[in-house]
């Protein structure tokens, strides 16, 4: 199984804050001393986006990929001017990533390729990375603790860059420390116990 190198890139602006807002919640991250990075005004404006952009840290390590680095902020705000997420002014909720305005907006903005994807079955997984560059797929965020069971599948956003009929490898946003964050490589029976069985191929124009 090979795949391409691809830059890691944490959802906070400090890949160590993972274990801070699970013990706290988002209030952890006013703690962040490198929130500036990310783009935001605030810090709490930081702290209320950074647990809403693990899809746009996937597009943060896709586009570093082919060398441009740019502020998660400004991808989130960005893809939110296309529909890909919906703030809640009253109460400050963020719904997103909404996927096919996500599709638009890398398309138009930057040129990918990229397919909103539902019903992918483990075993489809390798040859769907055989066809497109990246999958951005969606897991339970437990999937921190591979050997834990998962209340439910879903909810957040990891980018898979390889796989082979018998595992796979994948960037995730939140890992809490360096073996859950970059590259990791689970059994596909694995993975699987944690994938909502959809997600986005992403690919670049020839």
């Amino acid at each position: 199984m090979q795949s391409r190198e691809v830059p890691y890139f944490s959802q906070w602006e400090s890949p160590g804050m993972t274990l801070p807002l699970l013990a706290e919640g988002p209030s952890a991250l006013h703690r962040d001393p490198l929130w500036r990075n990310s783009g935001a005004d605030t810090v709490e404006d930081y702290a209320r986006w950074a647990v809403n952009v693990c899809g746009m840290a996937c597009l943060k390590m896709i586009l570093a990929a082919r060398g441009e680095i740019h502020p998660t902020m400004e991808l989130a705000r960005s893809c939110t001017a296309y529909g890909g997420y919906v703030v809640n002014e009253g109460d400050r909720s963020i719904k997103g990533l909404i996927y096919e305005p996500f599709v638009r907006f890398v398309g138009e903005r930057f040129g990918l390729l990229a397919e909103t994807m539902t019903n992918v079955d483990m075993a489809m997984v390798p040859g769907l990375l055989s066809r497109w560059r990246y999958f951005i797929a969606s897991v339970h965020p437990g999937i921190l603790w591979p050997e834990r069971e998962p209340p439910s599948k879903g909810g957040h956003l990891v980018l898979v860059t390889a796989a082979s009929p018998e595992e796979i490898r994948f960037h995730n946003p939140s890992g809490h420390d360096r073996p859950s964050q970059a590259n990791v490589t689970l059994p596909l029976a694995t993975f699987d116990r944690f994938f909502a069985r959809r997600g986005i191929a992403v690919g670049f124009r020839p």
